[in-house]
């Protein structure tokens, strides 16, 4: 029996990549194109672009791509089969979570950049596992028990501030969280 640690990395893997691949690719135009909401804030801000969303989803789905490939090819059949669908909700999703919780940030008058601790560690989270929730619920009553979920919520902050850290020793990112 594989361990539900090990299933929750293989599970999350394409959402955990987006993020660090859009901060490291991204630049240029604004998703928000540089408007103002109603309150005067900008909508999401200069940190969220066009570029690092599409390379960061395409980065994930790739290497959900290598998981469903590798699955087949090295006999990992007692890990959950991923597929293009899955791949693509959990990619898509990271970034997603990530864009709502700007949002919110700039509804609450955080800047870009400042630390919000647990919504800056589980965005990716909560917007992977959602669009999972809504378009492929049975793959997640399968696949996502509750031993896997707990491993989730605890790897999940630690590989955040990993790759953050790295992120800014690297010169990708202006703060170390």
């Amino acid at each position: 029996m594989i361990s539900s640690l090990v299933v929750a990395i293989w599970v999350m893997l394409p959402a955990y990549v987006p993020n660090s691949a859009a901060a490291a690719l991204g630049g240029g135009a604004p998703v928000d194109m540089g408007k103002t909401w109603s309150d005067g804030r900008r909508i999401l801000g200069d940190g969220k672009t066009w570029r690092g969303f599409v390379l960061g989803v395409t980065c994930g789905v790739a290497v959900g791509i290598v998981q469903i490939v590798a699955r087949d090819a090295f006999g990992l059949s007692s890990l959950p089969e991923h597929t293009l669908i899955t791949v693509f909700l959990l990619a898509f999703g990271a970034l997603l979570g990530d864009m709502v919780k700007s949002f919110i940030k700039r509804r609450l008058g955080k800047e870009s950049g400042e630390e919000w601790l647990i919504a800056d560690q589980y965005d990716l989270v909560a917007g992977s596992l959602g669009l999972l929730l809504v378009f492929q619920y049975g793959w997640v009553m399968e696949n996502v028990t509750l031993g896997v979920f707990v491993w989730i919520l605890i790897l999940t902050p630690l590989l955040h501030r990993a790759a953050n850290i790295i992120g800014y020793l690297i010169g990708v990112k202006k703060v170390p969280w």
